[in-house]
């Protein structure tokens, strides 16, 4: 997502680069409401609400094709609307390998996802982070564990999406690229929708038909993509588009 000048207020972050360590993430919907980031996070909530007319939408993935293409800003930033909307949400960084919930938020990152993944007598509450932002709550990554995918693909996660799904409105989370590895359709494969977030001129064509490619398989329900940093005639903005 790309910044209007004058736009550099608290919790905006510098970009880092591939090999950098996780940095947080942009804020802007949380610190400046009245920008035209938050003005199309919020277009893009009606617009994912419209897409879930005939159903409820409780579970949402947010991934991308590859990396640095702001998957984890649209996460937060849509999280943060989701609940100025009045929804119960629930952010969980299902990101294992490249955590940024932790930084973004200023929580701790000792006890999150894999931990209550690997202790199956443990509740999610004793796990999960009220924040600032009224009715938004986090969920850390916890320690990097040395099998994510496998983690994700238990039944106790199962067992966790279904228990977070009865006491949240609305649980989005957080996921990996997809090209990277399978995390992502994993998770996909269990919500009801997913978001596939591309940075103008960051991917090729071929880049982003094997990412839909890999949802397909999974057989998610693929609500629209992002198109993160397009500009429009004055300003960068995100912009919605149905899968169709």
């Amino acid at each position: 997502m790309s910044l209007r000048k004058g736009e550099d207020v608290m919790g905006i972050f510098h970009k880092g680069k591939k090999d950098d360590k996780p940095n947080p993430v942009s804020l802007i919907t949380m610190f400046n409401k009245r920008s035209v980031i938050s003005e199309q996070c919020r277009t893009i909530r009606s617009n994912i609400r419209f897409s879930m007319v005939d159903k409820d939408l409780k579970s949402l993935v947010i991934t991308s094709a590859g990396f640095n293409e702001g998957k984890s800003t649209v996460a937060n930033n849509l999280a943060v609307v989701f609940a100025d909307a009045g929804l119960k949400t629930l952010l969980v960084d299902a990101d294992l390998r490249k955590p940024t919930a932790d930084l973004t938020w200023a929580l701790s990152r000792d006890e999150g996802l894999s931990n209550l993944l690997v202790d199956k007598t443990s509740n999610y509450e004793n796990y999960v982070s009220k924040t600032k932002v009224e009715g938004l709550f986090v969920l850390t990554s916890g320690h990097v564990p040395p099998n994510p995918s496998e983690l994700l693909g238990t039944e106790r996660m199962q067992e966790i999406l279904q228990t977070l799904t009865q006491n949240f409105d609305l649980v989005i989370f957080d996921t990996p690229p997809l090209t990277a590895v399978t995390d992502a359709q994993i998770l996909a494969s269990r919500t009801d929708g997913t978001i596939l977030v591309v940075r103008e001129r960051q991917r090729d064509k071929r880049e982003i038909m094997l990412s839909k490619q890999l949802l397909d398989m999974a057989q998610a329900n693929i609500l629209g993509v992002v198109f993160n940093g397009t500009k429009a005639s004055r300003d960068d903005y995100y912009y919605y588009g149905s899968k169709s």
